[in-house]
Order: C-alpha cells, then sequence, then structure tokens
C-alpha cells in the first residue's frame, strides 16, 4: 500500500514537472490574455518607474511631449513611437526630434526589463510583450512639462479611471546610490503643477488634424481662393473658460463643426442641385494651464461666404468618447427673395460634452447689412468657450 502511495505522488510530480516545462523553453510565449494582464496601466506605470533613467531618458520624453503640443496635440509621447521613432512627438510622422537621434533610448530600457524577466528570458515572449507594448494606444502624458527644470525626476502614476482626481506614483529618485523608487506616492494635480508627473494613460486623438496643422496650409488656401465672389471666414483665436475633464486625462480636446453651402451662388432653382452642404471639421487641444488664455488659431470655416448664404450650422465638442451620432442640423440660403434650407448631419459620440450648437446667422458676420458698424473681426461666447472669428 505503501508503495502504491509513493508511486501516486511520483506521477503528481512528474505531472508538476512536465507542466512547468511547458510555460518554459524557446516556445514559451504568453497569451494575449496573459500580456493583458501584464501591461496594465498601473503595471506599466510601474515598469517605467523600475527602469534605470537617466538625464538624456527625461530629455527624450521632454523632446517628445513638446514636439506633440507644437503640432497641435497633447503633452504626450505614444509608446509606438518610443519604439519606433525615439524623441518624436504625435504628428511629427515619425521623425526623430533631437538630431542625431539617442545613445541609449527608453525603448532599450524597456527591451532590457522585458528580456530580464523570470517569465520572459525564452526571448520570444519577450518580443511578445514589445509588440503589444509597442502596438497599444497607451503614451507617457506629462502635464505642465515646459516648466520642467532639466534635471529633476518624475513621479510615474497613472490614470486610475472614473473621473478620479488623485492617485498613487512612484517617485524616482537619484542619490550617491543611483536612481531608486519610492513607491506609494500622493499625486493630485497640485503635484504635478509643482514637479515632473509623467502619467500612463491611453491616446484618443492621434488620428485626428488639430486646428495647428490645419493653419498651417490657410496661407496657401486663402491665396488660392482670391478673387472669388465671397469672404474667407476664419477662426483667429479660441479660449477655453474651464477644464472639461480629470487631468490624469489630459487637457481638453475640443471639435469644432461647421456645415454650410460654401460658394453658393444660384440664380434659378434648377441650380440648387448643382449645391450640396459641406463640413469643415478639426479639432483643438487646449492645455489645462491654458484656461482663459486665448489661443491663436487660423483655420479657415469657409472659402467662399457669398452674399446668399444666410445661415451657418455650428457645432462645438469636448471629447469624451463613445458611440457616434449626429445632430440634424440646417444651414439656408436665400435667392430671389426666397429661403431655401439644406440639411446637414454633424457627427460627434453619443459622451460628448456639447459645449455649442446652433445656427449663425449672417448678420453676425455681416453687422452693416442690418445698419451696424462694420467688422473684421468677431467674437463670442458659444457655452464656456469664447471664439472670435475674422473675415477677408
Amino acid at each position: 500500500m505503501m508503495e502504491q502511495k509513493h508511486i501516486l505522488l511520483l506521477l503528481v510530480a512528474l505531472l508538476a514537472m512536465a507542466s512547468c516545462n511547458e510555460k518554459s523553453g524557446a516556445d514559451a510565449v504568453p497569451t494575449p490574455e496573459e500580456i493583458e494582464a501584464d501591461l496594465s496601466l498601473g503595471n506599466v506605470a510601474r515598469i517605467l518607474s523600475a527602469l534605470p533613467l537617466g538625464q538624456e531618458h527625461l530629455e527624450e520624453v521632454y523632446d517628445a511631449v513638446n514636439s506633440s503640443w507644437g503640432n497641435g496635440y497633447d503633452e504626450e509621447y505614444m509608446m509606438s513611437d518610443l519604439f519606433q521613432s525615439p524623441g518624436a512627438g504625435v504628428g511629427s510622422g515619425g521623425a526623430v526630434t533631437k538630431a542625431g537621434g539617442y545613445a541609449c533610448p527608453l525603448r532599450d530600457l524597456f527591451e532590457d526589463y522585458f528580456d530580464s524577466m523570470p517569465m520572459t528570458k525564452a526571448g520570444a515572449s519577450a518580443k511578445a510583450y514589445i509588440e503589444a507594448l509597442s502596438s497599444s494606444d497607451m503614451q507617457i502624458y506629462w502635464p505642465y512639462s515646459d516648466s520642467w527644470d532639466g534635471e529633476r525626476y518624475p513621479i510615474v502614476t497613472f490614470d486610475p479611471g472614473y473621473g478620479a482626481e488623485s492617485n498613487y506614483g512612484y517617485e524616482v529618485k537619484v542619490d550617491e546610490d543611483g536612481v531608486h523608487v519610492v513607491d506609494s506616492v500622493f499625486v493630485d494635480e497640485a503635484v504635478a503643477m509643482q514637479r515632473p508627473v509623467w502619467v500612463i494613460n491611453r491616446n484618443d486623438d492621434s488620428a485626428f488634424s488639430p486646428a495647428e496643422l490645419i493653419s498651417r496650409s490657410s496661407a496657401a488656401q486663402t491665396k488660392a481662393d482670391e478673387g472669388t465672389a465671397g469672404k474667407i471666414l476664419k477662426i483667429k483665436s479660441f479660449t477655453m473658460l474651464h477644464n472639461y475633464d480629470s487631468w490624469f486625462g489630459g487637457g481638453s480636446e475640443f471639435f469644432i463643426k461647421c456645415g454650410a453651402v460654401d460658394g453658393f451662388k444660384a440664380s434659378k432653382d434648377e441650380d440648387l442641385k448643382n449645391y450640396s452642404p459641406t463640413v469643415t471639421d478639426f479639432e483643438v487641444n487646449v492645455r489645462r494651464k491654458e484656461i482663459k488664455i486665448p489661443h491663436e488659431l487660423d483655420c479657415i470655416l469657409l472659402t467662399n461666404f457669398t452674399p446668399q448664404m444666410e445661415t451657418l450650422a455650428f457645432l462645438v465638442t469636448e471629447d469624451d468618447g463613445g458611440t457616434t451620432t449626429s445632430w440634424d442640423a440646417s444651414a439656408t440660403v436665400k435667392y430671389n427673395s426666397k429661403q431655401y434650407g439644406f440639411e446637414i448631419k454633424l457627427p460627434y459620440k453619443d459622451k460628448d460634452d456639447i459645449v455649442w450648437r446652433g445656427q449663425l446667422s449672417r448678420s453676425f458676420f455681416f453687422p452693416e447689412e442690418v445698419g451696424k458698424k462694420p467688422q473684421k473681426t468677431m467674437a463670442g461666447r458659444f457655452g464656456d468657450v469664447e471664439i472670435t472669428f475674422e473675415l477677408e
């Protein structure tokens, strides 16, 4: 009987060894579910803080977030750029922002980390983690980055979600013994205003064209449209009056949409079939610190605002995601003393904050036509933003 018991225990041990062997060796690649669990926002923040960061790595992140901001995006460094184009910001087209690149970019530290993990020593597993992180929508968000002194190391934290305004973080310190981490440091926006804080969150704006990128082509468009029958309508400045979201998620991302029958100049009913409404759509990113500070733009809404155009459909939202829906709006035109309406669908997401929506009348842009003083620029408050328009 004792002999049978020993045989049974031996079989159990052999099965356990076989199970362990299945998880080791060159073919030990973790499942996508295991990788996803290991690469949560909190775990990536912990990993980043554990890397042997040097001044060059702080400068790399600083270069990237400032490149993103210069391109009209938030102060963000996407993991895809970190692994594929170190130092490049969103909207840079993969170009390295610092001449000569980096001797030891941050991606090398991530690769060394995954290579050294017991569960990824086989190599294939390390590659799977690197590919998953590189292809994810994660990023390093550095609010108030322009106040960095060029030396101080960051607190690394992550977006806890649910609109939270505080979290714990990993404080990276350097002394004579090297770099080490102090866990469970309290972090809120007041802390981020006083010292560098890196937030691991998810990117949700890289697919859109911000106003700054659109503005670069405005001069060329203006020249091409000179001599048309109408005026060119632009947005010249945009002012946010309060932040809309938790600071962990970044600044506010506004979408401006204008629907109109651009260039309408019909003379008979048959001409109506030659026109259909168009929608101008662009994004304006505003950093959290820029409350009540005008955001200078040069974005064209209409290339040919003709005398027959009576109303425009105008929508401003702050992005919160969700399912795509639309506002069924209308724009009107007038000829031969008759008004005609064109139906327009202006898309937005069902979780977005509706900052303002409605019609803008011709008299707002051309006050001289109703006996008021003519103006080149006209400003108005639209919900909790102020917008200045210009006619050329």
